[in-house]
């Protein structure tokens, strides 16, 4: 008897001249636990002058987590943290009433999970 009960392939998700795969959420599955967004990012190789550059945008009531296995990328957000996340390190950041971050990686290769985004356990009492 096998304890997996869904398995769920990722879909392409476009984030502005870069793709993830978007794990979660899934039309039979919204939430993992507290686990409400998952994507997997790369591998991928970007020559001088090109990158992942996500723009500045909100999050309410959440946490962020971003896992390198290869590369690193500059996590920059409305509390003035400023954070070079490198392979085999965890940023964690927490949005509670809000916060607005931005994600940019360097030249060379990039591969980790992305977006982890966790409800708080206020919004999960709210749910």
């Amino acid at each position: 008897m096998s304890v997996i009960l869904l398995t769920i392939s990722a879909r392409d998700k476009d984030l502005g001249g870069f793709s993830v795969g978007r794990i979660l959420p899934f039309a039979k599955r919204h939430m993992v636990g507290p686990f409400i967004f998952l994507d997997h990012m790369g591998p991928a190789y970007f020559a001088a002058g090109e990158g992942i550059n996500v723009r500045p945008h909100p999050h309410i009531g959440l946490a962020t987590v971003t896992y390198l296995f290869e590369g690193n990328m500059f996590h920059r957000d409305s509390l003035g943290s400023a954070q070079e996340i490198l392979a085999g390190a965890v940023n964690w950041m927490t949005a509670g009433r809000g916060i607005v971050h931005s994600e940019r990686s360097s030249p060379g290769r990039v591969h980790g999970h992305d977006r982890a985004l966790v409800c708080t356990p206020a919004a999960m009492a709210a749910r």
